[in-house]
């Protein structure tokens, strides 16, 4: 497995609703993160998952 993106011209949109998503949660991201802990890197990801999946069975 890599973490090579599928479609390179969704980057922009997917880093906005990381930001997105990180503001909603009160998740502080900035350049540099290292001083996040797991938890809150992860709590990001998962919401951002969670919205697509959403988005994904209302669009059924």
């Amino acid at each position: 497995m890599s973490n090579r993106q599928l479609v390179p011209e969704a980057k922009a949109g997917l880093y906005s609703f990381k930001m997105e998503t990180a503001k909603e949660l009160g998740v502080n991201f900035t350049d540099y993160n290292g001083d996040l802990t797991s938890r809150e890197c992860g709590s990001v990801g998962g919401q951002m998952v969670k919205k697509m999946v959403e988005q994904y069975e209302r669009n059924l």
